[in-house]
């Protein structure tokens, strides 16, 4: 392999499975870069769920290895005036819609004092020859993804921009005794995933009550096991976040959530938790 190729690329979007649209963007990958590694991060976001595939995409790229290129392709803009971009951080390409989807991972990174280089594609020498209207995940996105994990570089692609869109930052406030969040994301089993870090719940003691809804859970449980059967839990999920769950249940189902609902964190002191259920 020579020097400098990177060769790893991830793939999210809200196409799902049965179309062979992802398969087809595969194809377009591996026909610029038959060495190219391929992984399916999530092809089950939301239809047009820009929010949603920015966290997947937040939660995940950090694990993967230097070099690797992600691409993200959920485009309800498709077609239109909509730029065409990709990004460039001290350890990943990022490859998208200018719609937002790149949000929570710039503003990661940026947080991280690694401010990324971002181009404007517009050079149709790393498209394929003929560009579909309803399809640019297909005609541009794979194929510049694939460029660059032959070691194109960036700025081979196109021209250099800072004003890209972006989607509102999530709720997340502090006051004295108290942290709001919100839901970020539902998983597979129907936890309730938020935007809570774990260090900030430092500041609120050992006791702690999470209200969702009319919904009322006392402390943090260490296990998915901890409690008994259908009683919603609150623990802190695999990337350091509060989550709220049902034990053998499903939390979403149990609760009536939604991705978005308010999550707010106190100090236990007179609030009285009885297994869940609303007691104020």
């Amino acid at each position: 392999m020579a020097a400098g190729r990177r060769c790893l690329v991830t793939l999210t979007t809200d196409f799902g499975t049965e179309d062979g649209n992802v398969g087809v963007m595969k194809g377009v990958v591996l026909g610029i870069n038959p060495e190219a590694s391929i992984v399916d991060l999530s092809h089950d976001i939301p239809p047009q769920g820009i929010a949603a595939a920015a966290y997947v995409l937040r939660r995940a790229y950090s694990f993967f290895p230097r070099g690797t290129v992600h691409l993200v392709v959920v485009d309800p803009g498709v077609g239109t005036e909509r730029r065409s971009i990709a990004a460039q951080s001290s350890g990943a390409f990022f490859v998208a819609p200018d719609n937002g989807v790149l949000s929570y991972v710039l503003d990661h990174l940026r947080a991280a004092g690694d401010d990324p280089e971002i181009i404007h594609l517009t050079d149709p020498a790393y498209w394929l020859p003929e560009v579909s209207n309803v399809f640019h995940g297909r005609d541009i996105f794979a194929p510049v993804a694939a460029h660059l994990s032959r070691g194109i570089p960036l700025d081979a692609l196109g021209q250099r921009i800072e004003d890209l869109l972006t989607i509102p930052p999530p709720l997340l406030t502090h006051q004295p005794g108290k942290i709001a969040g919100q839901v970020m994301h539902i998983d597979h089993f129907g936890n309730l995933l938020t935007n809570i870090p774990r260090a900030d719940l430092v500041s609120l003691g050992d006791k702690i009550v999470t209200k969702i809804g009319r919904a009322r859970v006392g402390g943090l449980s260490p296990t998915f096991a901890h409690g008994r059967n259908g009683d919603p839990i609150a623990y802190i999920d695999s990337s350091g976040h509060l989550a709220i769950a049902a034990v053998n249940a499903s939390a979403q189902q149990l609760l009536h959530c939604q991705v978005g609902d308010r999550v707010d964190v106190v100090t236990q002191q007179a609030t009285h938790v009885c297994n869940g259920e609303p007691s104020d």
